[in-house]
């Protein structure tokens, strides 16, 4: 089966770092584009930051542009995100997806109905 498994997460300072990892299996890992997206209390799962097939192109939303990197090995088929200078604004349980790669836009790789597989989930809570 298809498991996307996301560890990382914990309780940091406002300007402090983390590291996601997101460890994959059960798919051909390169034949994915990889996403991060995150989701607040009340709030809607919002794209965060996403990585084709390769690792050679990266989108991030504007909110974290410059502070998160996302990259890939796909060796290990994992993909992490590396946060730094992290807001209280970032507190959301974040998450790893994957989209089976074919013909689509670059806003594809920004669109959540557009990835197919989810892992459960990682909390970063940042404090003021």
């Amino acid at each position: 089966q298809v498991q996307l498994a996301e560890s990382g997460g914990g309780l940091v300072q406002a300007g402090g770092s983390l590291r996601l990892s997101c460890a994959t299996s059960g798919l051909t890992f390169r034949s994915y584009a990889m996403g991060w997206f995150r989701q607040a209390p009340g709030m809607e799962r919002e794209f965060v930051a996403a990585i084709n097939w390769s690792g050679g192109t990266t989108y991030y939303a504007d909110a974290v542009k410059g502070r998160f990197t996302i990259s890939r090995d796909n060796a290990k088929s994992t993909v992490w995100l590396q946060m730094n200078s992290l807001k209280p604004e970032d507190t959301a349980v974040y998450y790893c997806a994957a989209r089976l790669l074919s013909s689509g836009s670059s806003s594809a790789y920004t669109t959540r109905q557009r990835y197919d597989y989810w892992g459960q989930g990682t909390q970063v809570t940042v404090s003021s």
